[in-house]
């Protein structure tokens, strides 16, 4: 095993961990009723450290959350790896978050955010089953 390897694996299991930690958090915020804005952060960002623990298995990244996305969806969805779904709910939490963190005078709807909690929690499900068989 070499050491770029092993650092790979460590840089992997870390992103996953933080996107449980930041799930745990949404689901936290969720029961406790603290502000949507802060659920959806919250379940977006347990999705893009998955994405990130995902492309570090193929030697990618970016600086930008939009091309974290991408290279998910031409990597891992286009490829088959992944289903459309997952694309959509990726891109769903991003503009939803950008809409809550950014926008002013912006009203999240309970439902709305609940169902992104939902697929976020199915996402990291997910990268964590592929990775498990990678």
């Amino acid at each position: 095993m070499t050491e770029e390897s092993f650092d790979k694996r460590q840089l992997i299991a870390y992103r996953i961990e933080q996107a449980q930690d930041t799930l745990e958090d949404a689901h936290l915020l969720f029961e406790g009723e603290g502000s949507l804005r802060s659920v959806l952060n919250r379940a977006y960002y347990a999705m893009f450290y998955s994405t990130v623990a995902l492309l570090v298995t193929i030697g990618k990244g970016s600086s930008k959350h939009s091309g974290v996305i991408a290279l998910f969806d031409l990597h891992f969805v286009k490829s088959g790896e992944f289903p459309i779904t997952a694309s959509k709910s990726i891109h769903k939490a991003f503009d939803l978050r950008q809409i809550g963190d950014y926008r002013e005078l912006i009203q999240l709807q309970k439902q709305q955010v609940e169902e992104v909690l939902q697929s976020a929690n199915q996402f990291v499900e997910d990268v964590e089953e592929y990775l498990k068989r990678s």
